[in-house]
């Protein structure tokens, strides 16, 4: 377990250090284009599914709105040592999404695995199981393909950010939950709606950056010492810089919590960092991990991710 670990850490340095991709291509025009989903007799159910991809067959749950769409979709992806069951739970997007239309796929990493194989490291290729992912869905739904959209925790934010780049503007928007600073920007991307939450006090993806598992000891500390994360404000930064973000500014809704959000965005995005003070390796809402530090109560993440999503400009 400690082997996978630090594997999975130390490919989120490789690709902290070397997160550029190619140029994204430009996003279609604003309108809503229906999948080939839509014309199906027999759409997918919800409940848990497999899905082959790279020779591997793959798990993922699927949570359904009402009606027949076109609908969104959101990728739900869970965090190192989590899995689709728990993060279907926590995060609450099957549930919220889909009271808001949203389909919710959560995907499972690949049997063996505790987390994510970022862009461009070794393992399992999760971009194209992801890809993949959203082709099947769109085959098998009646979905909107200009509102295609990833949320994460942790391991699983890092993915998500990744993502932007790695699916080349496929995606409208992403959300990243205590995970932020795991990938860069790259150096090109489509315009794309960020969405971030970290807490100061986490101790395992560190907001001020350094080394990750600040409580780990033994073999896991020394190999976690490897390993050193980007601050967080400073990946938002990067982020307002390579999407075209202009005139930020800090808000703070409650004592607890200060928002940075930029006023104008390429493409009609929307860029914004929930800082926590104080907060822990959570995602802030009614669920509480204590084992995860503190969780803020009075800012729900999952209902401002929806929030940002829907507001988003295709």
């Amino acid at each position: 377990m400690t082997r996978v670990v630090i594997t999975l850490m130390a490919a989120a340095l490789l690709a902290v250090r070397c997160g550029a991709a190619p140029p994204s291509p430009p996003k279609p025009p604003a309108q809503a284009t229906p999948t080939s989903g839509c014309a199906t007799p027999r759409q997918l159910q919800p409940g848990r599914h497999t899905l082959e991809s790279g020779g591997l067959r793959r798990q993922f749950l699927l949570a359904l709105p009402r009606g027949r769409g076109p609908h969104p979709v959101v990728l739900n992806l869970h965090g190192l040592g989590s899995n689709a069951t728990e993060q279907a739970a926590y995060s609450r997007l099957p549930e919220l999404g889909t009271r808001r239309g949203y389909v919710v796929a959560t995907p499972q990493a690949a049997d063996g695995r505790i987390g994510w194989t970022l862009p461009h490291t070794a393992g399992p290729d999760d971009t194209a199981f992801l890809t993949a992912l959203l082709d099947h869905l769109e085959r098998g739904l009646c979905l909107d393909t200009h509102r295609e959209f990833a949320a994460g925790l942790s391991y699983g934010a890092g993915m998500a950010a990744a993502l932007v780049c790695a699916m080349h503007g496929r995606l409208a928007g992403v959300a990243a939950v205590a995970g932020l600073n795991i990938t860069r920007p790259c150096a090109d991307p489509a315009p794309t709606t960020i969405v971030a939450f970290h807490g100061t006090a986490d101790r395992i993806v560190p907001y001020g950056g350094g080394h990750p598992f600040r409580d780990a000891t033994g073999d896991l500390r020394k190999l976690a010492d490897l390993v050193v994360l980007p601050a967080v404000p400073g990946i938002a930064d990067g982020w307002a810089r390579v999407l075209g973000c202009t005139g930020p500014a800090t808000t703070r809704p409650t004592q607890q919590v200060r928002v940075r959000g930029w006023k104008s965005c390429a493409g009609g995005i929307t860029l914004r960092l929930y800082t926590i003070t104080g907060g822990g390796h959570t995602w802030p809402g009614p669920i509480e991990v204590p084992r995860l530090g503190t969780t803020v109560r009075d800012l729900d993440a999952t209902d401002l991710i929806l929030d940002a999503f829907d507001h988003t400009v295709p």
